[in-house]
């Protein structure tokens, strides 16, 4: 008897021991991430997203090696997520550019959690959305003050036995230091009126200006401005700095060099200044009016503006007014012009963001039915996103995107295509962006793209109105880039040029510069003094003969 029931369970342990083999096989176990907060960095829920980043060494923390061609992450959106509360990271949420944490090789890594935390809006349009609400870091949400993050811990992953790390965020990001007047750079910033009205919560409006060798000694002169454009920064104009950087710092060292021109006697007096007017959805608003963004163009050509000319000895004429700035800025500092034709006096634009939707970044926004592929015939084509100068690919379209989707869903990202959807686009049913194009599968909207063109494409803007605005432009408009420009960008330009080449009443051909097998940011073959001085002779040359220079050299 006692023979029997050892044989059985003898069969019985067998039976078992083969269903947890077959179990395991089918599912070899959970793959997860459960990150928390403690009440004590954070003692509200929180609205937002949460990402795990993981990378295979530590010479940097893993969220500041995530990017376009960077380490893989994984986020999720949460609502209301209360402190102590796990979010979860498991393999169906999506990563970049790994898509599955299923995917990540067995092996040591290095991993850090991160919680993005979201505002309520209540914009005057009536929607109520979740953004991410700028702390004036210029909407840079791995350095924005108040988010939350993790030490960084060392774990071994391997999808095949199954694993689940808890991580908790405690550390806080401690507010923005702006940095201190001085002699040369001065810093503004004061809440606007129309904007805070729209988004229903104060937003901000500033600017950074350099002012020229002399302006303390000679309080009753007026200088000519640049209002340079691009993306949030609170640097000075230039990289301007009077301290003489260490060896090896090329940035700063262009700084210094630039800093020992302006201070010289030979150099033109002029006032240099450069935006802040981050939005919820980028760094920069692109200085235009927008259904999603609010009505930055306004609050920058009635507000931003106005102020800095009563505060600083500016010259209040069109003559005196000129735009610079190149991809973000290179984009709007051509639409200010255009849009504002009788304002300004001269655009000098780098690499372009796309002048004409017909390409952008390779995506014809108006043919195209897909954006990250073609098909001819029988074959598909995957849609390119950015290259090297020799040409070779990078980047796909569809690869720019889902880092993108990772970074945020309903255009939260705070990336490129993002808030080119915000600002070219109408809004959506839910009050967030209504998209280009289905961010998962690539499916364009023609709708969509119909309202790009009727209100943001610059060629089609110019063509559209150039009886009426031509004639204010000649002599204004100038571009440069690089034939190679890394984001393809270079094709818009030639079709903005084929357009010029062909206007009539006035004919006006404009000035393009390409550079043969220059990249993006190439912005002509200047050093930053250079081209002050060029700025400075296109000034005099267009100021009325009774008024004279005295600005330029005293």
């Amino acid at each position: 008897m006692k023979k029997f029931l050892y044989l059985l369970c003898l069969c019985y342990f067998i039976m078992f021991i083969m269903n947890v083999n077959l179990s395991a096989q089918e599912n070899p176990g959970r793959v997860r991430f459960e990150i928390t907060f403690p009440s004590s960095v954070h003692p509200e829920p929180i609205t937002g997203r949460v990402y795990v980043m993981i990378s295979r060494n530590d010479r940097r923390e893993p969220r500041f090696q995530i990017g376009r061609t960077g380490v893989p992450f994984f986020g999720v959106d949460v609502e209301r997520l209360r402190p102590g509360q796990p979010a979860v990271i498991d393999e169906t949420v999506l990563g970049s550019p790994v898509e599955s944490l299923k995917d990540i090789p067995p092996g040591d890594y290095y991993v850090q959690g991160f919680i993005n935390i979201y505002t309520e809006f209540h914009r005057s349009d009536g929607y109520v959305v979740w953004l991410h609400n700028d702390q004036w870091e210029g909407q840079r949400w791995r350095i924005s003050p108040g988010n939350i993050y993790s030490d960084v811990m060392k774990v071994h992953l391997d999808s095949k036995k199954g694993y689940v790390i808890k991580i908790e965020a405690e550390n806080v990001i401690p507010p923005v230091k702006v940095p201190p007047d001085t002699k040369w750079v001065k810093r503004i910033k004061f809440q606007s009126k129309l904007l805070t009205k729209f988004w229903g919560r104060p937003i901000y409006l500033g600017a950074t200006i350099l002012l020229p060798k002399g302006y303390d000694e000679n309080p009753a002169l007026y200088y000519p401005v640049d209002y340079i454009q691009g993306h949030f920064s609170l640097r000075a104009p230039y990289g301007f700095t009077t301290e003489k950087p260490e060896p090896g710092n090329r940035w700063a060292m262009r700084g210094y060099e630039f800093y020992k021109s302006w201070i010289s006697d030979k150099f033109p007096r002029m006032i240099l200044v450069t935006f802040q007017h981050p939005c919820p959805y980028f760094d920069d608003s692109y200085a235009v009016n927008s259904a999603n963004c609010g009505p930055y163009g306004d609050a920058i050509m009635t507000e931003l503006i106005p102020y800095i000319e009563k505060n600083f000895r500016i010259i209040r004429k069109p003559y005196a007014r000129i735009l610079e700035g190149g991809s973000t800025g290179g984009w709007e500092s051509l639409a200010l012009q255009i849009f504002h034709p009788d304002f300004f006096g001269g655009c000098f634009s780098y690499c372009p963001d796309p002048v004409d939707f017909r390409d952008v970044e390779a995506v014809n926004i108006y043919k195209d039915k897909n954006a990250y592929y073609r098909e001819y015939e029988w074959r598909r084509v995957v849609t390119p996103n950015c290259r090297r100068p020799d040409g070779s690919l990078i980047l796909t379209s569809k690869q720019r995107n889902y880092f993108e989707l990772v970074c945020g869903t309903k255009g939260r990202s705070g990336e490129q295509w993002d808030i080119w959807m915000a600002v070219f686009g109408p809004v959506g049913e839910d009050g967030y962006t209504k998209p280009l194009f289905n961010k998962v599968t690539g499916e364009i909207d023609p709708s969509v793209a119909q309202y790009w063109k009727e209100h943001y494409d610059l060629r089609y803007y110019l063509e559209k109105n150039w009886s009426t605005i031509g004639p204010k432009l000649i002599g204004k408009l100038h571009i440069f880039t690089g034939d190679m420009d890394t984001y393809y960008l270079n094709n818009a330009v030639h079709m903005l040029q084929d357009f010029m080449e062909q206007t009539q009443n006035p004919h006006y051909t404009g000035f393009f510069w390409y550079a043969p097998r220059k990249p993006h940011c190439w912005a002509g073959p200047f050093t930053p003094a250079e081209r002050i001085k060029f700025f400075a002779t296109h000034i005099a040359k267009n100021t009325p003969p009774d008024i004279g220079t005295p600005w330029w050299r005293y």
